[in-house]
């Protein structure tokens, strides 16, 4: 911990300083854009030459018409391609993500009654009370007490499962 903590004010001066810097620096740059952008101006845009008579002025004014004319209906060309390329990258995005599919997120299991389920599609206001397991045909369960003689006889066997399988059916 040999460092000392600065002061505030002597942040603050630094900061200051900083900030004079910076403004410096940002005139210095905006002065540096505008020398180029008139060196830039100059270089493509050369004074025109006014010393004819009237005729030679209004034959360079129709000039300068008709090259503005043709930039803008090139410029028009243009933003019409410019408008059909984006309509058909939309287009392709779409196809893209149709082919692509959504990934659908997996599903969790939610243990939920059936009436529970029934307000939920229905809403609250429809209540309706299914009693699901009452409708269930009800299988009474025989209970038969076997000898240990006949435990080991596997015929017997199969036919009380066959007993079983033509109660099921019949009911």
């Amino acid at each position: 911990m040999s460092e000392k903590k600065m002061t505030s004010s002597r942040r603050h001066h630094l900061k200051s300083l900083m900030l004079q810097i910076a403004a410096n620096w940002i005139e210095k740059e905006k002065q540096e854009i505008a020398v180029s952008k008139q060196n830039y101006v100059a270089e493509k845009c050369p004074p025109p030459a006014l010393s004819g008579d009237q005729a030679t002025l209004m034959e360079t004014c129709k000039k300068l018409h008709a090259l503005i004319d043709k930039i803008d209906e090139e410029r028009y060309d243009l933003e019409i391609k410019v408008g059909k390329t984006d309509k058909e990258i939309d287009d392709l995005k779409i196809k893209v993500v149709d082919l692509a599919g959504v990934k659908k997120p997996a599903l969790k299991k939610v243990r939920m009654s059936a009436d529970a389920m029934l307000k939920a599609l229905l809403g609250s206001k429809h209540t309706v009370n299914l009693d699901l397991r009452a409708n269930l045909k009800q299988v009474k369960k025989e209970v038969k007490e076997e000898p240990a003689e006949a435990v080991g006889d596997w015929r017997k066997n199969i036919e009380d499962k066959a007993d079983r399988k033509k109660m099921f059916e019949a009911s």
